[in-house]
């Protein structure tokens, strides 16, 4: 059974909801969802709702920005070779992809693009890579989705006479690259006004600066929001600000006019609709990362600069296959690494998990992370060989530092980095045993004990009768959805099952047919809630849900779907 939940009210102030009452005249609950979300005046929620891409900052406010679009100039007009490096996820794909596919409309010379192996070379900047730059004439570096923590590294490309451009999001060390340019808004000395784009972000502002620079068309830079639309969603990263402008028309071209790329993906798929910021996660993402997962993330790369159309389709067949060995994989090693926590009484009790195999594939080991905290709730960390060097993946709860934590272990790592909630790391084998036992001891001392318990965060509470197409049709104004932004939940309190018409579908999952002081009716479902039918079936129960359209025979109606019920009190 999956840990019960704590359900939290987001807090809002009462004078921000009755101003926005008063400016937009929209139901209470639609104002108290602009007020958790940071918006408090008429101004400030015509900006949320309608986007605009002049609300885009000048990419020259950024710290690095003039230098780099300088260098970039020079080596075009004196005909140098350049190379365009990043990462092997979806970020760094993508990131490639823009920058590559902008350099390549405007320099007919000796430009290549580079992605690591992840296997061969790992994460981020490698020696391989820079060997590979220097062995082959290129006097031009830019790495993307990468770099930022890589001294060493670019010291070794610049005995080279190799100048390299950092682009990278991630948050910087104390100590930067020596490299010759750097844009990073987490720059502590950077003025930059937004501080969380994601790597293709960076990249597409990048180009920003050299459509300015070289006098072209806005649009040469907008070509490719679709690809940027697909970085934000993947990488999770706020959606609120630049990101918000950047996704909310990068969704828009991803149904309007997409790249080959993109549409050869979503006809593969076998979707038909428009794609949602969810589908870019669960559609388009997981295809695009298992080329790196599985494989050579080169293919990625080429799919989206490729112009020929059957040989896009070749490159989407080999992610559609690369994507499907991922996911038999990733179900296998889940599976085993349950059976390892449920058959040891010692780590079912643990405040976190740390899991090692051998023989596990590097590639999911993050993937499996994240499923394992569906089932036990606390930081994760799972670990595989690779290389004769232990390497693995690490997830967190809502509201626990795992970089942190791991960065008080460092002592056993030879190399970590991440962020707030995701991180990977490497050590020697002898180190596996006293890196379980400290990352447990970091954890329990530092975790409080609420941050085990998942938690439900509620942007209103509603009553039945509120929910109505007119309500649904702004709530979707809101898209498109993410960190910062999540889609709204409710509660709804003191509900009933309607006459007996809830039941247990497919033995997992309750469909709802609900009403509330014998008035509104609603149908909905809530997945894996089945042994919680005891508590529908004697009511009354108060329950949390989102709102969304089910289609059937071509009708279109609301539903709820239904994440956790409890009792009334």
């Amino acid at each position: 059974m999956k840990p019960e939940k704590r359900w939290t009210l987001k807090p809002a102030k009462k004078e921000h909801i009755n101003a926005l009452y008063e400016g937009l005249g929209i139901h209470p609950a639609l104002c108290r969802l602009l007020a958790v979300r940071g918006i408090s005046s008429f101004d400030s929620s015509k900006d949320f709702f309608r986007p605009q891409l002049a609300h885009l900052h000048d990419p020259f406010l950024m710290k690095g920005m003039d230098k780099a679009v300088k260098r970039i100039t020079e080596a075009i007009e004196w005909h140098e070779r350049i190379l365009v490096y990043g990462d092997y996820d979806v970020d760094g794909t993508t990131s490639v992809a823009v920058v590559y596919s902008f350099l390549k409309k405007h320099y007919n010379g000796q430009l290549e693009f580079y992605i690591p192996h992840r296997y061969r070379e790992g994460y981020g900047i490698s020696k391989a890579g820079i060997d590979y730059a220097h062995a082959n004439g290129f006097t031009l570096l830019i790495t993307l989705d990468c770099g930022i923590k890589s001294v060493e590294l670019i010291a070794y490309a610049q005995s080279f006479g190799i100048d390299v451009i950092v682009c990278d999001h991630h948050t910087p060390d104390e100590q930067l690259p020596p490299a010759l340019a750097i844009l990073n808004p987490k720059q502590e000395d950077c003025n930059y006004p937004y501080k969380e784009l994601s790597g293709c972000g960076i990249g597409f502002k990048l180009v920003s600066a050299l459509v300015k620079q070289w006098n072209l068309p806005e649009e040469e830079a907008y070509e490719y929001l679709d690809l940027v639309a697909t970085s934000i969603a993947a990488d999770i990263v706020p959606m609120d600000g630049e990101n918000r402008v950047l996704a909310f028309y990068g969704i828009q071209k991803v149904n309007e006019a997409p790249s080959l790329g993109i549409k050869t993906l979503k006809d593969m798929a076998g979707v038909s609709r428009p794609l949602s910021i969810a589908d870019l996660v669960f559609v388009i993402g997981p295809r695009v990362n298992a080329a790196g997962r599985m494989d050579d993330a080169r293919k990625a790369v080429e799919l989206f600069i490729e112009p020929d159309p059957d040989k896009i389709l070749l490159l989407a067949e080999a992610l559609q296959s690369d994507n499907y060995d991922r996911k038999e994989i990733d179900k296998s090693i889940t599976e085993e690494a349950l059976a390892l926590i449920q058959n040891d009484d010692t780590m079912v009790m643990r405040k976190s998990t740390v899991l090692y195999q051998s023989h596990w594939h590097k590639g999911v080991v993050g993937i499996v992370a994240s499923r394992l905290i569906d089932y036990y709730y606390r930081p994760t960390i799972v670990l595989t060989l690779s290389n004769d060097k232990v390497t693995g993946s690490a997830r967190s709860v809502s509201g626990f530092n795992i970089y942190e934590a791991i960065h008080a272990c460092r002592d056993l790592l030879e190399n970590y980095g991440g962020h707030f909630y995701a991180a990977g790391m490497t050590m020697h084998p002898d180190n596996v045993e006293d890196f379980v036992a400290k990352f447990e001891e970091v954890v329990a001392q530092s975790i409080p004990a609420e941050l085990l318990i998942p938690e439900i965060e509620i942007d209103a509470d509603i009553t039945l009768k509120d929910i109505k197409p007119a309500l649904y049709n702004i709530i979707k104004q809101f898209e498109p959805f993410g960190p910062t932004n999540l889609r709204p939940v409710f509660v709804t309190k003191h509900v009933y099952d309607y006459q007996g018409y809830s039941r247990i579908v497919k033995d997992q999952h309750i469909k709802f047919v609900v009403h509330q002081h014998n008035g509104t009716v609603v149908d909905g479902i809530g997945f894996g809630l089945a042994d919680k039918i005891d508590i529908v079936q004697k009511g009354p129960f108060d329950m949390v849900y989102t709102l969304d359209e089910n289609e059937f025979n071509g009708v279109t109606k609301l539903q709820i779907k239904v994440l956790d019920i409890r009792q009334s009190i």
